[in-house]
């Protein structure tokens, strides 16, 4: 890893080398930039390069840092009110000798001798709907990529406190849990908008065009999630 001050800012990036005669500079939906230079490039030239561009570098990052879901803190106890497919439930929280999770009605049920287990409970509940739920909107989204032979390599699925999602380029898409609090929509609309970046890293305007393309009414979508989740 290499890096460049900028103002207050430090910019980290790999740096490679490789036969062509430009230097080329990518930043990926994971905040990682990668920068490859010529072979028998000097180290001067490179940092000049990378400094010139680091107006453009950090505009980038900030764009792919816009997924912050902002969750007021709970205690997760009976009467508080949770999220799930963007609908909110009451909480209760029962005693019994058997542990459970159950949505019945507007509340969200959980069965447990010990009460101060009712989140971790209620997060292992989540982590299985949202495996069923995102699994299944990456099935029905893959078609739509077919002519991009596009395969999804893994999809995990783990809490993530500054992104709804990121992908890297063999194909492995990571989303945050919190995502199944929210709408069907922004569920996709998120997934979406990782699928397009395996075909374009950058939010370049071939990027922007590829996801209006897939959902015309994305920015609906995307405000609709900042606002729910925050």
């Amino acid at each position: 890893m290499e890096s460049i001050t900028y103002g207050r800012h430090t910019i980290d990036f790999k740096l490679r080398f490789a036969k062509r005669k430009t230097l080329g500079i990518a930043v990926y939906p994971d905040l990682n930039v990668v920068v490859t230079a010529p072979e028998g490039a000097s180290d001067k030239k490179v940092y000049s390069k990378v400094k010139s561009k680091a107006r453009w570098i950090l505009k980038q990052l900030r764009g792919f840092e816009k997924y912050q879901p902002l969750s007021n803190p709970k205690d997760f106890m009976s009467g508080e009110t949770h999220l799930y497919l963007g609908r909110q439930y009451l909480l209760k929280v029962e005693k019994s000798k058997s542990e459970s999770v159950k949505l019945k009605g507007k509340y969200l049920r959980v069965q447990t001798n010990k009460p101060v287990k009712a989140e971790e409970l209620l997060y292992d509940w989540y982590r299985l709907k949202a495996h069923f739920h995102f699994t299944n909107i990456v099935e029905d989204l893959l078609p739509e990529f077919e002519r991009n032979d596009l395969k999804v390599s893994e999809l995990i699925i783990r809490k993530m406190k500054t992104r709804w999602g990121s992908c890297t380029s063999d194909g492995t898409i990571t989303l945050n849990l919190h995502l199944i609090k929210a709408p069907k929509r922004c569920i996709e609309y998120v997934i979406l908008h990782e699928l397009c970046h395996l075909i374009h890293h950058k939010h370049d305007a071939m990027f922007y065009q590829l996801l209006h393309s897939m959902m015309p009414n994305w920015k609906r979508w995307k405000e609709k999630l900042e606002v729910t989740l925050k």
